[in-house]
């Protein structure tokens, strides 16, 4: 599929850092026209003053749903919106965490829903547009370690699956990629082995080259994203003995 990229403006939601930023930076150079959304005023003023292509910044706080409904105001008309807002800490049943559970719940996935929200009812109107939301190969499946991360990300793709059933012959178009590890401020939070991690200069082309297609979903690393998928097909009492914490 063949993509004028300097016809299209779209919103990033999340790209003052790591995978945002990459994103950003990829579609720039391929002439699209940006609105950068996150909650740091100052990073997102300085990757607005470093991107080759236009690109304008709106501080948002997806916490606060008038914010993000006035956000969608001043924005006016987008081609497509890119969610790509995140926040992580790793932890497990065992020491568990209200504050932070809340707030992986809230910024990953009910940020996602309320930012959707805002843009798709007029998307609808004009019969076209463009929503790539972000998942995560942790949301396959339960793991240890991430009971409000995982959560929340399995939530986000569900939305994008029930996105894609309603929305199919539209015109607006509803993608779902779901990255494995990637070197960010998040994941430098990990004390474990993460296999197959990705830069995310690298990971960024991955994402923005499927938003080049027609298909609705991606998972990467190709071969790493095997053992999530496969792992939907065990029988509890195998997965958990694979995958659960050890006794």
């Amino acid at each position: 599929m063949s993509i004028d990229w300097t016809r299209r403006r779209y919103w990033l939601v999340g790209a003052s850092e790591g995978l945002g930023r990459a994103v950003a930076g990829v579609m720039s150079r391929a002439g699209a026209d940006l609105v950068l959304s996150a909650r740091s005023a100052g990073r997102l003023d300085e990757l607005a003053a470093e991107l080759p292509g236009r690109a304008q910044a709106v501080p948002l706080d997806v916490s606060d749903r008038a914010a993000v409904e006035a956000a969608a105001a001043e924005i006016g008309d987008i081609d497509g919106l890119v969610y790509l807002a995140g926040v992580y800490w790793p932890l497990g049943a065992q020491a568990w965490d209200n504050a932070k559970n809340e707030t992986m719940a809230d910024i990953n996935y009910t940020g996602a829903m309320r930012t959707v929200g805002a843009v798709l009812p007029r998307m609808l109107e004009r019969g076209q547009g463009h929503i790539v939301l972000t998942g995560s190969l942790s949301g396959f499946r339960g793991l240890p370690g991430a009971v409000a991360y995982g959560s929340s990300k399995a939530a986000v793709m569900y939305m994008a699956e029930a996105m894609q059933a309603d929305l199919r012959h539209t015109g607006v178009q509803v993608q779902l990629i779901n990255p494995g590890f990637i070197r960010t401020r998040l994941t430098d939070k990990n004390d474990f082995s993460m296999p197959f991690i990705m830069d995310p200069d690298e990971a960024a082309r991955h994402f923005f080259d499927h938003m080049q297609t027609d298909r609705f979903k991606k998972s990467f690393p190709g071969l790493f994203s095997l053992v999530f998928r496969g792992s939907q097909f065990l029988p509890d009492w195998a997965y958990y003995r694979i995958f659960g914490e050890k006794g």
